[in-house]
């Protein structure tokens, strides 16, 4: 577990924005991302009868969608011990391999923090 007061503050934001999306929506999992610019870009899990996205898997599509080149960091809140390979492989897409994905669990606090590689 990590102590979310010595988290970077842009990395607090972004735990908090994808808990509130978990929240707001009602959704298993609530994700946010911040590109090269500074921007957030924020979702909740995706569950149609033809189309399933995780939450951290919307917020980089999310991203990409709105003109972002790359990404600093991610996070995702979850009740899952850690982020899949295939939500990793998202943000590496975008980010690269060294991307950090925080992985937080429904209390907000950030259990682990990935690497997208």
């Amino acid at each position: 577990m990590t102590d979310n007061s010595a988290l970077d503050p842009e990395d607090r934001k972004i735990v908090t924005l994808a808990r509130s999306a978990r929240a707001r929506n009602g959704v298993p999992e609530g994700a946010a991302v911040r590109d090269e610019t500074g921007r957030t870009y924020v979702a909740g899990t995706v569950e149609l009868a033809s189309l399933k996205l995780s939450a951290l898997q919307t917020a980089v599509a999310m991203a990409v969608a709105s003109g972002a080149k790359s990404l600093e960091a991610a996070a995702v809140v979850t009740e899952a011990e850690s982020a899949s390979e295939q939500d990793r492989a998202a943000v590496r897409d975008l980010g690269g391999p060294r991307t950090p994905v925080l992985v937080a669990g429904v209390d907000g606090i950030v259990r682990e923090t990935v690497t997208a590689g």
